[in-house]
């Protein structure tokens, strides 16, 4: 009796990577015009030519030649090991020969991994796990059984639990550490809740939320910058609650009609491999990032994914705004930090990880991964900038039409009560948005960061209305240049 073969589960067909990173199409019709620019041709139109590969591997060498070097050893985790290249097309063969496996053989399925901002993930998954993937919609191919197979999955995601328990499931950017310790924690004070959690970054929660307006499969958006919570909160993706910690937050965090509240204040700093950077050499302002020392030196977690970098990318043009009236001289700055830049990397444990090994020696992140991976014996330094940092209120809220929406409001509730900020302070590194905790329980090292942080001013309403078309314009137009114009 022939092996018994694994029932095919609309998985998308492998295709190889590309070389390149994957970017946002440019709109049809006529040259970019830069957000922000006062009138006329713009300054950084795109020259023809092609731009410069930002990988740590050559195009073409590995199995994930265009993700980094990184790549190799978190993808496997998730996905499993094996991960292979799809076939290379057939030569020599006769036409309309069919190429079929043994009677009897197994079949070997590929596995197509994709930008996720650019195809949107289905609903389905399960906790902790990589989401899957569906194809863009002007691909209508085996549409139907998709279609089918993604809503099967969002029922074992969202149907209750076989021990009775309701499901709370939540999409957020802060790492499987933190979000595992408050799903223990939390379950330990209600049972009767099962807390499931999809970890990616506050870009793609946003994107997510909106494949999936319809049919939410998420009851929590937990993590992200207050400006990328007010685009989901102008999409009508959020729904108004209070938590009951509401009242003990700098009301400036706080979305319109309670459709969002801060629960932490998370700074971006300058972070560096103090094996590598010797304490005279760290540099301590953004501007001196772009010093010919830091050339090819310097790691960046991709923008276009990153809450966190989006906001960092907000400072230096509502700067560049309120000291010329233009973004131009922002544009310029991000141009030359991109000449300065060895590789843009698909997520923070990538970014961490080259930094570690050396194939950067400085980074732009945020203070809690930094603290969090010096704490498990990574050599790193940080400072703050010496002009001022962003500061982003990193909020949490309650998705429209979610699923079990009270046991949804009691994991918010917990997220920003005593016990869960002192929490992720002790041993996520969160800096809690709350100011009235007990002084004798916070950690040292939160009274430190109150103490040395210099807050920078940003027009979070302004960097909310144009950072989607800033993105795009620095995505299409700078990236990749910086090299080609010398920084400049």
């Amino acid at each position: 009796m022939g092996a018994r073969r694994r029932a095919a589960r609309g998985a998308v067909p492998g295709a190889r990577l590309p070389a390149r990173p994957a970017r946002a199409l440019p709109d049809a019709g006529g040259a970019a015009r830069r957000p922000g620019h006062r009138g006329g041709r713009p300054r950084h139109a795109a020259r023809p030519g092609r731009r410069r590969l930002h990988v740590a591997q050559p195009p073409g060498r590995g199995r994930l030649g265009g993700l980094g070097a990184g790549a190799g050893a978190q993808l496997p985790a998730e996905l499993g090991r094996a991960l292979h290249p799809a076939p290379r097309p057939a030569r020599h063969r006769r036409a309309g020969a069919a190429r079929r496996p043994p009677r009897g053989a197994r079949r070997r399925r590929h596995v197509g991994v994709r930008r996720a901002q650019l195809l949107p993930a289905a609903a389905g998954g399960g906790a902790g796990r990589v989401p899957p993937l569906r194809e863009p919609p002007g691909r209508r191919a085996g549409a139907v059984s998709r279609r089918v197979a993604a809503l099967l999955g969002a029922g074992l995601l969202l149907g209750c639990a076989g021990d009775g328990r309701t499901p709370v499931v939540v999409y957020s950017p802060h790492g499987r550490r933190q979000l595992a310790l408050l799903e223990r924690e939390f379950e330990r004070r209600r049972p009767d809740i099962d807390v499931r959690w999809l970890d990616m970054g506050s870009q793609e929660v946003l994107e997510r939320l909106r494949f999936e307006r319809v049919n939410p499969q998420a009851a929590v958006w937990f993590g992200g910058p207050t400006t990328i919570f007010q685009r989901g909160a102008e999409d009508s993706l959020l729904a108004p609650y209070r938590p009951a910690w509401g009242g003990d937050v700098d009301s400036s965090g706080i979305g319109p009609g309670d459709l969002y509240y801060p629960v932490y204040r998370t700074p971006a700093v300058i972070a560096y491999n103090d094996r590598l950077v010797a304490p005279e050499d760290v540099p301590r302002d953004w501007d001196d990032v772009l010093r010919p020392r830091w050339r090819g030196r310097v790691l960046i977690r991709d923008p276009l994914a990153s809450g966190t970098m989006r906001a960092i990318w907000g400072l230096i043009l509502d700067r560049s705004l309120r000291e010329t009236g233009d973004t131009a001289r922002g544009m310029a700055w991000l141009r030359a930090l991109d000449a300065q830049t060895a590789a843009y990397t698909l997520n923070p444990a990538i970014l961490t990880e080259k930094l570690g090994r050396g194939e950067g020696e400085v980074t732009l992140w945020e203070l809690a991964d930094v603290l969090v991976s010096r704490a498990r014996g990574e050599p790193f330094g940080y400072v703050f900038p010496a002009s001022g940092t962003v500061v982003i209120e990193d909020a949490i809220a309650l998705v429209r039409g979610a699923p079990h929406p009270e046991a949804a409001r009691a994991f918010i509730d917990f997220v920003g009560s005593d016990e869960g900020q002192l929490l992720t302070a002790r041993h996520n590194f969160r800096v809690p948005a709350r100011r009235s905790l007990p002084a004798d329980s916070v950690p040292a090292w939160v009274a430190e960061v109150w103490r040395d942080m210099r807050v920078a001013p940003v027009d979070w309403a302004r960097l909310a209305r144009e950072g989607a078309a800033w993105m795009t314009y620095w995505d299409q137009h700078v990236r990749g240049t910086g090299a080609r114009r010398g920084g400049a």
